[in-house]
């Protein structure tokens, strides 16, 4: 996969993209990673890529040149379609569903704003997604940016040392992922589970299963009304709602 952000500050990727899974993912070519500075792209000597809102407000606007250039130099070498993305508050919010429909493209570019806006054209005429990370304001889509790509590159084949590591990840099953212990069996009076100790490995993915039930009910109840449940998985929930009455 080939991933491009335009950002007027690139320097703010360097740690997030050169550390730990990010960077293991290029390293075994499953990603390259490619930060750009769509001021570069501005066309006036000042590299000026903001301006006054039409109309009047409060705020600068980012102008449409620079984005619509910086994409271009991107893409004039191909025909291939590819997702563009504007991280912007008012866009479709980010979910693992998402994270795993882009996880399918073979390049995505993403385009970090700041300032107050952007200019209405890039949203008509250059994108193909916007996408937000919740009801709430960043100052610029560079933070927004890093969580998504770190949630799309862990999806892609060979990335995670185990391939069922990210398949029952919580929201990936509709549920919140059931609890995870490890040594010792006992600290400080409190033991691991008998059944995670038993090797009866039917059993464990019971437990689990009741407890993923547990923690979405006691947590994110609502994730239940899209949920794939068993007829056992229902039995499960009845009991378990009768107690959070």
């Amino acid at each position: 996969m080939n991933i491009h952000i335009l950002s007027l500050f690139p320097e703010m990727f360097a740690g997030v993209f050169n550390t730990s899974i990010l960077k293991k993912a290029q390293e075994k070519n499953e990603v390259v990673l490619n930060v750009v500075n769509f001021r570069d792209f501005s066309g006036n000597k000042h590299h000026q890529v903001d301006d006054y809102p039409y109309g009047g407000g409060a705020g600068m606007v980012l102008k449409p040149e620079p984005l619509f250039n910086a994409v271009d130099s991107l893409t004039s070498n191909t025909e291939q379609k590819r997702r563009i993305i504007l991280l912007c508050p008012q866009g479709e919010r980010f979910s693992q569903q998402k994270a795993e429909e882009l996880s399918q493209e073979e390049e995505l570019i993403f385009i970090c704003g700041h300032y107050e806006g952007y200019d209405e054209r890039i949203r008509e005429h250059l994108i193909t997604d916007e996408i937000s990370l919740g009801d709430f304001v960043l100052t610029g889509g560079e933070l927004a940016a890093m969580t998504i790509v770190d949630s799309v590159v862990r999806l892609l084949p060979n990335v995670l040392g185990n391939a069922e590591s990210h398949e029952k990840d919580s929201f990936s099953t509709g549920l919140l992922e059931h609890p995870h212990y490890t040594r010792p069996v006992e600290y400080r009076g409190h033991k691991v589970p008998d059944v995670l100790l038993s090797g009866n490995h039917a059993e464990i993915e019971k437990w689990r299963r009741e407890q993923s039930l547990k923690r979405t009910v006691e947590r994110r109840p609502e994730l239940l009304e899209t949920a794939v449940l068993t007829e056992r998985d229902k039995q499960v929930l009845r009991v378990l709602k009768s107690y959070h009455k």
